[in-house]
């Protein structure tokens, strides 16, 4: 079995025997913090759009969500995504935003939700630089059309139904 978690100096050598063969690279880029179906259905849709599909993950020092957050640390999410069939790579981002992942990466296909549709929906400000970044390395951007949930909105609705009693 290959090693999913790789550096970025290492993905980027993956990425040029790959694309060499006339594969084509997907990514997707996010801080996915609680994954949920969501995110796995937008995973299986970016998957089915190339040959190998690369998830990088905001480092915990970037992710900006609010207090005691990201609830599982960079780690735990970096090992989550490894789980999921439809990822072939993950990478850490040490970076706030995916623009330089995407340089150095160079993917025919850069993915995001359908809530980035929309660039004013877009909470980062990211979204436009992110796709000029896709377009300048002669990638496109895609929006999948699935379900959308937010892992912040199910971290404060859901995150403190138990009483301190029932915690215990």
């Amino acid at each position: 079995m290959k090693q999913k978690i790789q550096s970025i100096e290492n993905l980027k050598n993956i990425v040029l025997k790959e694309k060499k063969k006339g594969k084509k690279i997907v990514l997707c880029h996010g801080v996915f913090d609680l994954l949920h179906v969501g995110h796995i259905k937008h995973f299986e849709q970016a998957k089915k759009l190339g040959d190998i599909l690369i998830v990088s993950v905001t480092s915990d020092k970037f992710v900006n969500k609010g207090p005691k957050r990201p609830a599982f640390d960079q780690k735990l999410r970096l090992d989550a995504l490894t789980a999921l069939n439809a990822v072939d790579f993950v990478v850490l981002s040490d970076n706030p935003t995916a623009v330089e992942i995407i340089q150095k990466l160079k993917p025919n296909i850069y993915c995001k939700g359908p809530d980035y549709k929309n660039p004013k929906d877009d909470i980062s400000g990211e979204i436009n630089n992110e796709a000029r970044s896709v377009r300048k390395n002669g990638g496109k951007i895609v929006y999948t059309k699935d379900i959308s949930f937010s892992s912040s909105e199910l971290i404060n609705k859901f995150g403190d139904l138990y009483s301190i009693k029932e915690k215990f």
